[in-house]
């Protein structure tokens, strides 16, 4: 086991798209983009892939180990766990394990890192409390291995909203709580808060007061651009103020959810400064002239090929100049930032009401 935070590294990964991991290991790789299971992809097709701007060093996470993860010591007895994708943060207490989330991609190798760590210290290795950041899938779709009597712990949003999804691999949690929860387990404390809806209506912080380390998902992404659709969002205004909120918490150390590394102040900072210049980026230019749009599609009366066409220039015009200022600074950068201001685009204009040609006609 590594124990120092942010060793140097290429990812790869052992067990996930493996033709996509030889891939990352090299220093000039594009970021992996789709594909299915290993072993069903066709040589004619790779050639249709497009290239993308090589993943910055300093996005780049820990080399994983031969069965495809990395368990590392955060601070005392602190961890978290990645796979390159995914991330998970658990406390090693002297009653058991308190684990934070339970990622699919990582899945059983959740297991084998804590075993990997209690057996070093001579902990207990079982999973007593095991908390849900949000009910997404992707974070929590591997809680069904840590059995029927652990304590599962989460907002009551995610409760109502678990029972409505009936996934047996996402069991309802069998403790929530509304606005605050403190959680002391072996003689280690997390502090579970609830912000209100931001990526999605129940994502909470949770926060290590003990090793000055944040862990909220899906709301920062150190070294990379967010993820497309700026992160998915269910509340696009709200998901802009979750960084901010993420920000006035005294941590260190941040464990994002995702990719291959853990982030430091300076991330959020330049984060925010992307969807900063993103949404002055958007903002600018809705100045674009409706017109030629209007006098192409307008005599044919096709209102959405108007729209369409519209809205996607605007978006570009706003994404070129952000993609050149980011480039080699966060990874991705030319993936996912065209996605991205065509989301801040509809949200200015329907949570912002800066509806641009389309306002009220005079």
């Amino acid at each position: 086991m590594t124990s120092e935070l942010l060793p140097p590294g290429t990812a790869n990964r052992r067990t996930f798209l493996r033709t996509a991991t030889a891939a990352l290991a090299v220093p000039t790789a594009a970021v992996l983009v789709g594909g299915g299971p290993a072993g069903t992809a066709h040589a004619d097709t790779a050639t249709d892939l497009p290239d993308f701007a090589p993943v910055p060093a300093a996005s780049t996470g820990p080399a994983l180990n031969e069965q495809g993860y990395f368990v590392g010591r955060i601070k005392g007895n602190l961890y978290w766990v990645t796979d390159s994708y995914y991330q998970a943060m658990f406390l090693s207490t002297r009653e058991g394990v308190v684990l934070v989330d339970a990622p699919p991609t990582i899945g059983h190798n959740l297991l084998r890192a804590i075993a990997e760590v209690t057996r070093a210290n001579g902990r207990p290795s079982k999973v007593t409390h095991l908390i849900y950041t949000h009910t997404h899938a992707d974070h929590i779709g591997a809680a069904n291995l840590f059995g029927k009597h652990v304590v599962r712990i989460a907002h009551s949003e995610t409760r109502r909203l678990l029972r409505l999804d009936a996934d047996p691999n996402r069991p309802v949690p069998n403790v929530t709580f509304d606005d605050r929860y403190d959680l002391r387990v072996g003689g280690e404390r997390l502090q579970l808060a609830y912000h209100g809806p931001n990526h999605s209506p129940d994502n909470i912080f949770v926060y290590a007061p003990d090793h000055a380390t944040l862990m909220v998902v899906d709301v920062l992404y150190p070294g990379w651009v967010p993820f497309k659709n700026l992160a998915v969002s269910q509340d696009i205004p709200a998901w802009v103020k979750a960084q901010d909120i993420a920000m006035e918490y005294p941590w260190t150390t941040l464990v994002g959810g995702h990719l291959g590394r853990l982030g430091v102040r300076a991330d959020g900072d330049v984060q925010r400064q992307y969807v900063a210049d993103l949404t002055a980026g958007v903002k600018a230019a809705m100045t674009l002239d409706p017109a030629p749009f209007f006098d192409k599609y307008g005599p044919a009366g096709n209102s959405w090929a108007i729209f369409k066409t519209y809205l996607d220039a605007v978006a570009r015009q706003a994404a070129d100049p952000v993609i050149a200022k980011y480039t080699g600074v966060l990874a991705a950068a030319d993936v996912f930032t065209l996605d991205n201001a065509a989301t801040m685009l509809e949200s200015l204009r329907i949570d912002a009401g800066l509806l641009g040609p389309f306002g009220t006609r005079p």
